[in-house]
């Protein structure tokens, strides 16, 4: 197939969306498909590049989340989707209405994802947690772009839980964004083999870390402020992977720690070499349509201890209830993470399973499943012309 990925910023690993879409077509070129993008950025192979639009007022504020607009050229649009045999749009914005909107007129088939909780946005401006104003979001997303679609991908049951309940008509796939091999393979040498032996500056602590941007929605304060409730807060170590507009704000919050937090920015491989040093991997976001950073960190054979939001998918991948904490509060997150610290033997235990558990989500099985609804969507396009 001839496959046109649709997403605004796609040159990026500081944003869920577009690593999942760099994956989902690194893959599909093994298999032997043509996958092209549309999107913003650099001109370069394998893509049909658009101008960037820059938003007033808030360009600012997507330049500290590395995220762009695209400006929708309409001859770019139309060269890219012809060249198509099925187009998937991966985000809510111009671009995918304008590219769904000539795939229409032209016949050709197309499908949709939605990766993109409105309060991923509205988090950003201080309105993550009003009901009403994510809600007008849900129900423009719904007409401007999702109805029009036959066939939807969702990250986890939560998040197709979340759209079918706003009334949401499309049939609604649900894939997990998947994880690579590397991963799961570090898991089973881990498991196995025994963890890396622990590097000097982590000798005589506990490290305990989180992967992903740094903003407020993902709540990394509630991870500094809860070492402080620990028994062993002299000892603890925190490391924060990841980029984005709170970081100077938790720099300054973390000074007040007897072992101020490291943040870093790592490759795959470093990441996964951080990761071996890990005691327990905390996810406090308050909300996620999945988050990969947390199957990655207990693939490799972490306990995670993950904040039970109610408008998160992440709880879904804890096996009891001693990994999860309520969300947004410092003390119970410390209680949690004490008791695995308090448990090694228990912990190790848990580890394997953690590990065993994270192989449902391997981005070959999540590319099977995205293949099937791409063939699916060709065919009831066919049906119907």
């Amino acid at each position: 197939m001839k496959i046109l990925f649709v997403i605004d910023t796609y040159d990026t690993s500081n944003n869920g969306t577009s690593i999942s879409a760099q994956r989902f077509a690194a893959e599909l070129r093994t298999r032997g498909h043509e996958v092209m993008i549309l999107t913003t950025g650099e001109p370069g192979e394998h893509r049909f590049t658009l101008p960037t639009f820059k938003m007033p007022v808030f360009q600012p504020l997507m330049d500290k989340h590395n995220f762009n607009f695209a400006y929708t050229d309409m001859e770019v649009i139309r060269k890219a989707v012809e060249w198509s045999d099925i187009i998937h749009c991966f985000l809510p914005f111009a671009v995918e209405i304008e590219a769904k909107r000539y795939a229409d007129k032209i016949g050709k088939p197309s499908t949709a994802a939605f990766h993109i909780q409105p309060q991923n946005m509205t988090s950003s401006v201080g309105l993550g947690k009003t009901d009403w104003v994510n809600e007008i979001f849900y129900h423009n997303f719904r007409l401007l772009l999702y109805d029009k679609f036959r066939h939807v991908h969702a990250p986890s049951y939560f998040m197709a839980e979340e759209i079918r309940k706003r009334g949401y008509k499309a049939k609604v796939h649900v894939i997990s964004n998947g994880i690579q091999d590397d991963f799961i393979e570090a898991g089973k040498h881990n498991i196995d083999y025994g963890k890396p032996a622990r590097l000097p500056q982590y000798e005589g602590k506990y490290v305990i870390m989180m992967v992903g941007r740094l903003s407020q929605e993902k709540r990394q304060d509630v991870i500094i402020n809860a070492v402080k409730y620990s028994r062993y807060a002299n000892k603890i170590q925190l490391v924060f992977a990841g980029n984005g507009p709170e970081k100077a704000h938790y720099e300054e919050l973390g000074k007040q720690l007897k072992n101020p937090p490291q943040f870093v920015y790592l490759s795959k491989a470093e990441l996964i070499e951080q990761l071996g040093q890990v005691d327990v991997y905390v996810h406090a976001s308050d909300m996620e349509s999945e988050a990969i950073s947390c199957i990655e960190a207990f693939a490799t054979g972490l306990v995670p201890v993950i904040a039970n939001s109610e408008v998160s998918a992440t709880p879904q991948f804890a096996l009891d209830g001693r990994s999860l904490f309520l969300p947004g509060n410092p003390k119970d997150l410390a209680r949690a993470w004490d008791y695995w610290l308090d448990h090694p033997n228990e912990r190790a235990y848990m580890e394997k399973l953690y590990a065993k558990s994270a192989k449902q989500y391997s981005l070959k099985n999540s590319v099977d499943k995205f293949e099937e609804m791409l063939q699916e969507e060709i065919e009831d396009c066919k049906k119907l012309s």
